[in-house]
């Protein structure tokens, strides 16, 4: 499948937004010294990598 300039433009300006909050989330985790909220930061910024490993699927 091949992909417009737009949909690789928007492709691209999703992938940085979710790296950002990616690093977001688990520099707060790393900072959080609750254990659950810890965990729940973790969890978060382990659904957002999944979002950016599926756009990554779009480049492929």
């Amino acid at each position: 499948m091949s992909l417009t300039e737009k949909e690789l433009e928007n492709v691209g300006l999703s992938l940085a937004k979710e790296q950002v909050l990616v690093r977001k989330y688990r520099t707060f985790s790393s900072l959080c010294s609750d254990a659950e909220l810890k965990k729940k930061l973790g969890e978060i910024a382990d659904k957002h990598q999944q979002h950016f490993n599926t756009l990554m699927g779009f480049l492929q």
